[in-house]
């Protein structure tokens, strides 16, 4: 039989990495992207050990013209993650934020994510998967203190985004997936968060692997519960 294919977006470090290695670890062909053409990164260092079943391709997210030469290079896929965030202003109350520091994470966070879904989607197998990484903090139910206010109304507007997405996709029988891995140590998350990448990114691949098969929208953490929106 033949291996199952997943697109990671974002897989140049940290958790997108992680990503593309535990799924390479469990019998999957893998496609991470990279934004930096000219760096090399552990992802390219996977992508030399594996056999060709890790390949790298480029992909600037913010960067629209990017998308159409990336689907033609791509083939048949059966999971399409985005793994895509930053965050700036932390502890900045929202009417503060600059314009420009609210338009660089709300495009990054939200608008980006869903354009690459949107471009990329008809590559996906009618029983497949597509998820982004949201945030519990994405979360307008669970937001009691505030802060970093730009990463969470993006997460949320994310979470809305892809909702709609889901919507217009009628009866299909794919999967979507927002995944809230929790605090995660980072370049992101920074060095005080309480997890490890290690320990997190196996738990985030079972519930994306649970998901297949099951259509609909979930937003979900790295137990597999759902998180309120």
């Amino acid at each position: 039989m033949t291996a199952p294919t997943a697109l990671i977006v974002g897989a140049s470090r940290g958790l997108g990495h992680a990503l593309v290695a535990e799924l390479f670890g469990r019998g999957w062909n893998v496609v991470g992207t990279v934004r930096d053409t000219t760096a090399r990164t552990p992802l390219h260092e996977l992508a030399d050990r594996s056999g060709g079943r890790v390949t790298v391709e480029h992909l600037d997210i913010n960067e629209p013209a990017q998308l159409a030469p990336l689907h033609d290079r791509l083939g048949p896929l059966d999971m399409l993650f985005v793994n895509a965030g930053t965050t700036n202003n932390e502890g900045t109350p929202i009417g503060q934020v600059p314009t420009a520091d609210f338009v660089e994470v709300m495009v990054t966070n939200a608008l980006s994510p869903m354009r690459v879904i949107e471009a990329l989607e008809d590559l996906v197998a009618p029983d497949g998967l597509i998820g982004a990484m949201s945030s519990g903090q994405g979360s307008i139910t669970n937001n009691t203190t505030g802060m970093r206010e730009v990463y969470r109304g993006s997460k949320a507007a994310l979470n809305m985004f892809m909702r709609s997405f889901a919507a217009r996709q009628g009866e299909t029988g794919r999967s979507f997936v927002l995944m809230a891995p929790g605090w995660i140590r980072t370049g992101l998350g920074g060095p005080k968060a309480p997890f490890t990448v290690a320990e997190t990114v196996p738990l985030i691949v079972d519930v994306l692997l649970s998901r297949l098969g099951k259509p609909g929208l979930e937003y979900l953490d790295r137990f597999g519960k759902t998180v309120p929106w």
